[in-house]
């Protein structure tokens, strides 16, 4: 079933070269620095007035535009996206999205692709209005730990996480979240092209954690209820981490001396809101930009406590909407 969030326009422009293109730049925020991409910026609305998302009802539709110039050329492009609930027929969209979720580990990336699609009720892919079937732009989730401990899939996300747990000495609560504690674990999963519009996120973000809520009353069973009554949510992203930086939270120094640059922007906030956290070296090669040559890309694990979600929200709002 269709959703999507509410109109905003908004006109980006681009003046980098075409190889940069397929490189992140490194653009200012409120806080600190992330990576916007240079290859497309849709524009894209802020959250409705009622922030309420329901699968059943459609909000108003986003209606962006874009403008890209290089070589003198300028082109325009009109896009409508809209939330959708996952369905079997996104499975290649989702899987691409996931290809290095697990860095360069082979393992069940179809069966967890699988549970992401099984899952409609809680989660949402992003397409373009009207081309449902034509490409995918972004998947968001939230898995419970324990409820799919005997999926394979699920087992070696657990066994990637708790590997990492013991090669950077992290703390005995985080361990403890991905085992006897996992029935109060969700794996928040959250992967998008690195060009889409940043006016996304709140309604996005917003649309998970109320279905998340909504889950813990409308299930049909109390054990499926249970499921989705998180205490913790545990976030697998990447970071670029300065070459010899001393390593920090959210820090924001001058915009040549950055210690970590946030992949994505929200990230940032919730490494700040994070109970524990570590950062983990990386096989996985990207393109990157010229501005990022002094920085290693980087795993970052996250525990985020499910009381911090409305400060989180709040703060993407802020952060991305300049409030």
């Amino acid at each position: 079933m269709r959703r999507q969030p509410p109109r905003r326009n908004r006109r980006a422009h681009r003046g980098f070269s075409s190889f940069a293109r397929s490189a992140a730049r490194i653009a200012s925020g409120n806080k600190g620095k992330q990576l916007s991409s240079p290859i497309l910026e849709r524009g894209a609305p802020s959250k409705s007035a009622d922030n309420d998302f329901s699968k059943h009802k459609l909000k108003k539709k986003i209606e962006s535009s874009e403008s890209l110039s290089e070589e003198d050329n300028e082109e325009t492009v009109q896009a409508d996206f809209a939330f959708f609930d996952p369905k079997p027929s996104d499975f290649h969209g989702v899987k691409t999205l996931l290809q290095a979720y697990l860095d360069m580990k082979q393992w069940d990336l179809s069966g967890f692709v699988d549970l992401i699609l099984g899952q409609p009720t809680v989660g949402t892919v992003v397409k373009i209005e009207d081309q449902e079937d034509d490409g995918l732009f972004s998947v968001v989730s939230v898995l419970n730990l324990d409820r799919y401990k005997k999926n394979k899939c699920m087992d070696e996300v657990k066994s990637f996480l708790l590997k990492l747990c013991e090669q950077n000495d992290a703390p005995v609560n985080m361990r403890a979240l991905l085992t006897k504690q996992a029935h109060n674990v969700g794996l928040l999963i959250s992967q998008r092209v690195v060009n889409l519009p940043p006016q996304l996120l709140p309604p996005l973000y917003d649309a998970l954690f109320d279905e998340v809520s909504w889950a813990t009353k409308d299930e049909p069973t109390e054990e499926l209820r249970e499921s989705f009554r998180f205490k913790y949510y545990i976030l697998l992203t990447k970071i670029y981490e300065r070459k010899s930086a001393n390593k920090g939270k959210g820090t924001s120094r001058s915009s040549d001396d950055e210690p970590i640059i946030y992949a994505k922007p929200e990230d940032e906030i919730f490494h700040t809101l994070s109970s524990w956290s570590f950062d983990f070296p990386i096989r996985t090669q990207e393109v990157t930009a010229h501005e990022l040559r002094n920085y290693n890309l980087k795993g970052l694990v996250m525990a985020i406590e499910s009381e911090k979600v409305p400060s989180f929200r709040q703060e993407l709002q802020s952060l991305i909407n300049g409030s």
